[in-house]
């Protein structure tokens, strides 16, 4: 099986410059080439940026991806890593859902505070500009 990167970014939902951005920086290591130069792919590239664009479709970054890439390379391996990694990931996950939520509460009130009158008295212009030095 050889895919062209067209085909590979197809198969996988990536964009081309996305494959070669994480082809430069190592997540994906350099395919083949065709003797027209092209890029040629195969099964294990396939499986290989599925996984990628597995991980960052939870949220996890590019560091702890190749992280998980280099674990998933070494199958024999306990898995305590892999699970730290993942504990970690959710910690921040929940905390930028409660961070979210904050924000969320800061601009109910904000909204509930609208009178609907003119610009001049609009109470969230008000809370956005900088307070005056005394």
């Amino acid at each position: 099986m050889a895919l062209t990167i067209g085909e590979l970014g197809k198969a996988t939902s990536t964009r081309v410059e996305t494959i070669r951005y994480y082809e430069r920086i190592g997540l994906m290591t350099k395919p083949e080439r065709t003797a027209g130069n092209y890029r040629a792919y195969g099964r294990s590239d396939l499986e290989r940026l599925s996984f990628i664009r597995r991980a960052r479709d939870l949220g996890f970054p590019l560091e702890q991806v190749r992280a998980l890439l280099d674990l998933a390379d070494h199958q024999d391996q306990p898995c305590e890593t892999v699970d730290a990694l993942a504990r970690t990931h959710l910690a921040d996950v929940r905390r930028k859902i409660a961070d979210l939520q904050a924000l969320q509460r800061e601009l109910d009130h904000l909204l509930s505070q609208c009178s609907h009158g003119t610009i001049a008295k609009c109470g969230i212009i008000e809370a956005l500009a900088p307070e005056s030095p005394g």
